[in-house]
């Protein structure tokens, strides 16, 4: 009688901590889902600070595993311990003897539990040392898994290292039965099957989709791919010009500089042609409020760079550095050891001819109703903003309008 009621309280404080941690996963679900695929959601109540900031852990590629959200897992993982607690009433219906299987419940829950933990460790060093951001949600679930791993284990008289072992033995001796084995086996397949379309396919997972097609381009604010002069690609006369329309402050121009770097690189026919397109007052009289201040200094400071040969690498130092001020463009460029003549530069940047081309840029830019940054066009075929596919995708882009890939022999 007195270890029916020992048991009986057990299994209340295991209920109360299983329904606490699945409505806590449910509400990461949540979480996960306003954050990646509602543009207009708001902050949710755990979005505390810089640090302690569900959202921004919602929103990076550690909070997915093989493509699926942790929330998810996390919920599997309740839902199956779930089923533990009531396996033996389970399975006396018809249709669910198979669960007969599940010997020693306790022993299952708890190693789940000392497993979950386990890798909730890990999961806490990724957040601390590598997002350096916590999730205060994923952290409560974290003391959960330890708690009814602790419950569980109450009363079990082999340990830790015994639990698992005895988890393990029952494991294997539930697959003796050679139905039981086949149906283990077609569900495997049909998990495995679930996971790498859902990797691959990053369905679920905006982040990892993100990673794939702009990862090298947004992991370093340096331009590995940048070349020096004034020449970004082909020279030949038929090549396939790709315009491009950027402002030295939009930070996915930063990103399309990269992009279109490593495209010049990637095709045998292609030219890029830089243009300035500031959203900035001192120099874009379409503006009608500040926007990218600095934008038009470093704009004008470019084209004179062009002027001494050295555009390109003076356009991906603007977009390393980002000086807003003339001062601070003067002495990221008195810093830089490009060997420019500083002042000729500070009189080509104030010059009639330099304004008169940023302005021709910007008026023809706005003129084909193209006034966001980044832009690009071949031939008079415009497209504003990255493709939607990324890196991938401007490859397709410009390999429609007729450039042409290098064959790599390996």
């Amino acid at each position: 009688m007195e270890d029916n009621k020992k048991n009986l309280i057990k299994d209340i404080i295991i209920w109360v901590l299983l329904l606490t941690g699945f409505a806590l996963t449910i509400y990461l679900a949540h979480v996960y889902y306003e954050a990646n695929f509602n543009r207009y959601a708001m902050p949710s109540f755990c979005a505390l600070s810089e640090f302690m900031d569900c959202d921004a852990v919602a929103r990076t590629t550690e909070s997915q595993f093989f493509g699926v959200p942790l929330a998810y897992w996390g919920m599997f993982l309740y839902s199956f311990i779930m089923m533990l607690m009531g396996v033996d009433r389970l399975k006396k219906f018809p249709g669910l003897k198979f669960l007969e299987v599940f010997k020693n419940k306790y022993h299952y829950i708890a190693s789940l539990g000392i497993i979950s933990f386990a890798i909730s460790m890990v999961l806490l060093c990724v957040s601390l040392f590598v997002i350096n951001k916590l999730c205060i949600m994923c952290a409560a679930t974290y003391v959960i898994n330890l708690i009814m791993a602790i419950v569980a284990m109450l009363r079990v008289k082999t340990g830790v290292v015994g639990v698992i072992k005895q988890s393990w033995f029952d494991f294997i001796d539930a697959l003796k039965p050679i139905p039981y084995r086949v149906a283990f086996i077609v569900v495997m397949v049909c998990a495995v099957g679930f996971l790498g379309w859902a990797y691959t396919s990053a369905k679920f997972s905006p982040a990892l989709k993100y990673q794939r097609n702009y990862g090298e381009f947004v992991k370093t604010k340096v331009n590995k791919y940048a070349v020096k002069g004034n020449l970004l690609g082909s020279e030949a006369e038929d090549a396939v010009v790709l315009h491009v329309y950027s402002d030295y402050m939009c930070p996915m121009c930063s990103v399309f500089n990269m992009m279109v770097h490593k495209l010049a690189g990637d095709f045998t026919n292609v030219r890029v042609q830089h243009h300035s397109l500031p959203l900035d007052t001192e120099c874009n009289k379409y503006m009608t409020q500040e926007f990218h201040f600095g934008s038009c200094t470093m704009a004008r400071y470019a084209e004179a760079a062009h002027m001494q040969g050295k555009f390109w690498e003076v356009n991906s130092l603007f977009f390393e550095k980002k000086p807003s001020t003339e001062e601070e463009v003067i002495g990221v460029l008195e810093r830089s050891g490009f060997g420019l003549d500083m002042d000729k530069l500070k009189k080509d940047a104030s010059s009639k001819e330099v304004i008169d081309i940023i302005n021709a840029d910007i008026d023809y830019a706005v003129g084909k109703e193209q006034i966001g940054t980044p832009t690009m066009h071949i031939n008079e075929e415009f497209e504003m903003g990255i493709p939607k596919g990324g890196y991938p995708a401007l490859k397709q882009w410009v390999r429609e309008r007729g450039g042409k890939e290098k064959h790599i022999l390996f």
